[in-house]
């Protein structure tokens, strides 16, 4: 099998992100994206990332061709290379099919299927030495938030994921900020919320690697994204993007999304 090499993604350009979770099928992958690629023409001021089913996943990357602006992701991987792990995908499988990034930590993921800081990094040193970008995906609950735990939390769940991340790696790592209590609720932060906990986030990164990696690290909005909430999102400060979960799946719904990134861009 030839070695698989791509482009490097963008650093700190517009990043919006479809997460589709556990729905599409490749039919309905390859219907998607004949609507959405015609909507969305190719331009070069902001990425578009994909996490499709594992099932849909070679389908999403024959769809999205050569398009330099979308990069096909994968919405988990285990951190052994393979074994008797039942159900499990292999970061180097993810790659292998055409995967170029990693939702790691997704709250799901975390809070579901029981998923702890510790397995997450573990995630996170396979799929950067595979030489897959991840999107680590960190944020608090309701409880916690009321808590005056906000701080404590993100904190505790970014070192554990840039304490496995080697300086070499630095420019594969992406973070997003979602607030458990916002997913899928219908309920999003409100943009000045955004705002702070990004700032944050981007203190925790400089803090544990340095200003230039703080500035240089995309940190993404996700939690009941939607067309008519997306611009202000994407106007409040730190945030770099926007991680969509049920309004990705349309795709008029998503392809508005990403007009609306443009329509910041000034064009």
């Amino acid at each position: 099998m030839p070695e698989t090499t791509f482009a490097p993604l963008p650093r700190r350009l517009p990043v919006l992100a479809g997460n589709w979770k556990m729905n599409k099928g490749p039919a309905e992958t390859r219907r998607f994206f004949e609507a959405f690629l015609a909507a969305c023409p190719d331009r070069a001021d902001r990425s578009v990332w994909f996490f499709p089913p594992a099932v849909s996943l070679e389908a999403a990357v024959a769809a999205t061709g050569v398009r330099a602006d979308t990069a096909i992701g994968v919405q988990n991987v285990h951190w052994e290379s393979g074994g008797a792990f039942t159900g499990e995908t292999s970061a180097a499988m993810a790659l292998e099919a055409g995967a170029r990034i990693v939702l790691v930590g997704h709250s799901e993921r975390r809070h579901i299927f029981g998923e702890s800081d510790a397995q997450v990094a573990r995630k996170v040193t396979a799929a950067l030495s595979t030489g897959l970008h991840v999107l680590v995906c960190v944020g608090e609950t309701l409880e916690e938030r009321r808590a005056g735990q906000l701080e404590a939390v993100l904190q505790r769940q970014v070192d554990a994921a840039i304490r496995v991340v080697p300086q070499a790696a630095r420019g594969q790592f992406n973070l997003a900020y979602e607030p458990v209590w916002a997913i899928g609720t219908g309920v999003n932060a409100a943009p000045e919320d955004a705002a702070a906990a990004h700032r944050f986030l981007r203190k925790c990164l400089a803090d544990a690697a340095g200003a230039d990696f703080a500035r240089s690290t995309p940190v993404l909005y996700g939690g009941s994204v939607n067309p008519d909430n997306a611009r202000a999102l994407l106007d409040a400060g730190d945030v770099d993007g926007l991680l969509v979960g049920g309004a990705s799946l349309k795709a008029d719904s998503f392809a508005r999304i990403v007009q609306a990134a443009e329509q910041g861009s000034g064009n």
